[in-house]
C-alpha cells in the first residue's frame, strides 16, 4: 500500500480482530479476548511491524518539516494561500460588499 498509515493501521486491526475471533470461538470470555488479542496485536506489532512504524514516522517528519523560511511548506497550505488570497483581492475589488452584510 502506498499510505503507510493506512497499511499499519489494517494490519494492526486485522490482528486484533483474527485473534479475538479466533478466542471466541475457542469459548473464551469477550472481555478477556479484547484483552488478550490487544496485548498480542501490540506485542506482535513492535516486534514485526517495525518497517511500517519507520514509513509512518518519515511521513510525519516530512508533513512537520519546516522549510528555510521557518514556515511548514506543503501542498495543501500552498492551496489555502491561494484561494486566500484571491478572495482578498476580490474583496477588495469592491469595498461596499462588507457594508450589505452588515445591515
Amino acid at each position: 500500500m502506498k499510505n503507510p498509515w493506512l497499511s499499519y493501521s489494517l494490519i494492526r486491526l486485522g490482528l486484533f480482530f483474527g485473534l479475538f475471533f479466533l478466542l471466541l470461538l475457542l469459548d473464551f470470555n469477550p472481555f478477556f479476548s479484547a484483552i488478550i488479542a490487544a496485548a498480542v496485536s501490540f506485542a506482535f506489532s513492535l516486534v514485526f511491524l517495525d518497517k511500517q512504524r519507520n514509513a509512518m514516522s518519515e511521513r510525519v517528519a516530512q508533513r512537520l518539516a519546516r522549510g528555510e523560511t521557518g514556515t511548514y511548506q506543503d501542498e495543501e497550505s500552498a492551496a489555502e494561500d491561494a484561494i486566500i488570497d484571491s478572495q482578498a483581492k476580490v474583496d477588495d475589488g469592491n469595498p461596499g460588499s462588507d457594508q450589505d452584510r452588515k445591515a
